[in-house]
Order: structure tokens, then sequence, then C-alpha cells
């Protein structure tokens, strides 16, 4: 499935499908998980409910999408912070090229990156309850980036718990 972002009228917009709970999963081959917090793609996230859509502009000039399970879903729309342990949020980031049917719109490109946020307050306590992964072509990036992970979102969020995304309505 190939996602369509267009922006038109500096308004994002974006279709995805429904929501599905992120299933347990056994254990994974270390390799696939992320260096750190252990992190890993969780099954089905393509499926999950859309939290929010972004343009991140200069350098990395992509398109963002991020999906969420029904624990993140649930505290979204009920405004619960902090976020509560079981919550997953997914990243996933294509570069932006022009839509060839519909000349003043962008739409989703080249994947780059899917980004993983799994809260669990005992096992990441140290980085405010919250783990991730960055994940490029299904395998973990290396451990240097996964360095950079909390201290940006600690400088930025704070206030939200850590989590840039807000509920698009």
């Amino acid at each position: 499935m190939r996602w369509i972002v267009i922006l038109a009228a500096g308004t994002p917009l974006a279709i995805l499908a429904g929501s599905l709970a992120w299933a347990a999963r056994g254990p994974a081959p270390e390799a696939a998980a992320s260096p750190i917090y252990g992190v890993l793609v969780p099954d089905g996230y393509r499926s999950w409910q859309l939290v929010g859509v972004a343009q991140e502009t200069g350098a990395l000039d992509e398109l963002r999408a991020v999906v969420a399970n029904g624990t993140a879903i649930a505290a979204y729309k009920a405004g619960t912070l902090p976020f509560p342990d079981g919550t997953v949020l997914v990243k996933l980031a294509w570069k932006r090229e022009p839509s060839k049917e519909f000349a003043p719109a962008f739409v989703s490109g080249q994947p780059t990156t899917v980004q993983v946020m799994v809260k669990d307050s005992r096992r990441y306590a140290a980085t405010g309850g919250w783990g991730f992964g960055r994940f490029i072509d299904g395998k973990p990036a290396d451990e240097a980036q996964h360095q950079t992970c909390f201290a940006c979102h600690e400088a930025n969020v704070r206030d939200h718990d850590f989590v840039f995304t807000r509920y698009g309505k």
C-alpha cells in the first residue's frame, strides 16, 4: 500500500486504514531490535489509526505520518498525559515528491525511516518512560543515532510527555 499525503492550500491530508491492537511478539533476532532500547517494529502497525501528519522542511524535506496503537489513541482522545504504559507510536517518513497527477500537491516518495516509541515507565525510567527505535529498510539504525532520540524529545516536548505529535482532529 502506498500512502499519499497531499499538501494543498497549506493543509496536510492523509488517508490511512483503521486500527488494530499490537499483538505480543515472540523473541525477535537481536539484530532486529534497536540498540540501547531493544525496541522492535510492531507487527501490523500499517493498519493502526492515524494520529497526525507533518512536513519536515530543510535538509530532510520529508512527509511524515504518525500512527498509534489503541492504548495511545484512547489517551490522545481523552487528553491523558502522561501517556499510559503500553502506548506505541510509529512515525513513517518519506522523501516528498511532486504529484504527477496534481501539480500543486506533494506525495510520498522514497521511504526514509520508520521510528517507534514505546511507553514502559519501568523499563525506560531513565528516558522519561519511553524506548525508541529508528529503522531504515527494516533494520535498526546504529547506536549513535539512538543516543540522540531522548535528548531531542526532552529538550523540545518535555511538557507533552516527550511526544511531538498532537492528535489531528
